[in-house]
């Protein structure tokens, strides 16, 4: 475990979760971010027995203000930052014609602009530290769907902001690449599956394998395999890949 510090925004629950706790075993700092505080303590005493420190933060990542503080506690606690991963931004997966300003404003204010504030507020560190980022996307981005406009719409426009922020890191000496996940097995996915198969008059099992198969996977993913990537990217072996967008997605055929 090297003696240095990732933040991890959205690790209340799902994937966040899942990679902060995976990278406690590569940080010796684990700064985790979510809205409700409660929903970090569960993720923050896994750091503690993966033997990393780690550091709660809750902050709702819409209000222009938070990461000016997650960055400000983080250095007064740890001095440093090496890496980050931003991981929260749930969208509303409404159809486009039905969808409000105000849904798709929410969208964008959490997972592009949350992410964007962060990033340009940690960057200094980032520099000093040639650090590196990652921005959670999704499969979507490749093909999206007018029945979730704004979840397509929104991970596309993360990835080109990945993309802008990793040409000025090459100057910089910060490493920025994107993830795109495809179905993975959250908590979130599982509410989701629920009334997929609800509306089939299927039980969850059989509306889980009529998924994938329309989707065109053997199976959902797992949130450890996509924390997994996410901790390759920040590593030291994944140093001289930059300005990526890495789909992690069981083959979907809706994202080719």
């Amino acid at each position: 475990m090297s003696a240095a510090t990732v933040i991890v925004t959205g690790a209340g629950r799902g994937i966040g979760r899942t990679a902060a706790i995976r990278l406690a075993r590569d940080f010796a700092q684990v700064v985790i971010v979510a809205r409700t505080a409660a929903n970090l303590e569960e993720t923050a005493a896994r750091i503690r027995e993966a033997g990393a420190e780690p550091l709660v933060i809750a902050a709702d990542l819409r209000q222009p203000i938070a990461p000016v503080r997650i960055v400000a506690l983080t250095l007064e606690r740890f001095g440093r930052i090496d890496a980050l991963v931003n991981v929260a931004g749930a969208v509303a997966p409404t159809d486009l014609f039905a969808m409000s300003d105000e849904e798709w404003e929410d969208g964008f204010a959490l997972k592009f602009h949350g992410a964007r504030r962060l990033t340009v507020q940690a960057w200094e560190a980032l520099k000093q530290s040639k650090g590196a980022v990652v921005l959670t996307s999704g499969a979507s981005a490749m093909a999206p769907k007018a029945s979730a406009a704004a979840i397509g719409t929104i991970n596309a426009a993360v990835n080109a902001l990945a993309k802008a922020f990793s040409e000025r890191g090459v100057v910089d000496g910060v490493q920025v690449n994107s993830v795109l996940p495809g179905p993975v097995l959250t908590d979130r996915r599982l509410a989701m599956l629920n009334k997929y198969a609800d509306t089939r008059g299927v039980g969850l099992e059989e509306g889980m394998r009529q998924f994938a198969a329309q989707t065109g996977i053997s199976r959902l993913g797992r949130p450890e395999e996509v924390a997994d990537l996410i901790a390759f990217l920040v590593s030291p072996a994944a140093r001289w890949m930059t300005g990526a967008a890495v789909r992690m997605d069981g083959g979907e055929a809706n994202a080719v």
